[in-house]
């Protein structure tokens, strides 16, 4: 009994190192998004001061840019009211990283991933 304590045990210290090491070690651009209404995008990031956030549509150009910084995190809201249906993208960029989200908009609602969908370093 007391063997298979010790392996149970010794298993999950294991797998736990591993899933640690799977996260990626610069987590200050996770993007969290917050809850939407209608065509209204938010989310936050936490534990970053300082980041430029950008809005991009499908062919590069540049919507909208923002020096943003908050002192324990950023948190933006937009409204994108004004944007015709189709995809866009936005950047969040810090001086190491820069992460881009898919942002949906349709005749009722916007949508943003809540995962990036490329990352540079």
């Amino acid at each position: 009994m007391k063997k298979i304590m010790k392996l149970s045990l010794v298993c999950a210290v294991l797998l736990t190192g591993m899933s640690t090491y799977a996260i990626d070690g610069n987590e200050a651009l996770n993007l969290h998004v917050l809850k939407g209404n209608g065509k209204v995008i938010a989310f936050g990031i936490n534990q970053l001061q300082r980041a430029t956030i950008s809005i991009y549509d499908t062919n590069g150009n540049v919507l909208y840019t923002e020096n943003a910084s908050g002192k324990e995190g950023i948190l933006r809201t937009f409204s994108l009211e004004e944007f015709p249906e189709g995809k866009y993208t936005l950047e969040v960029a810090d001086s190491y990283k820069k992460v881009k989200y898919d942002i949906t908009v349709d005749a009722k609602n916007s949508v943003l991933s809540s995962k990036g969908v490329s990352s540079v370093y």
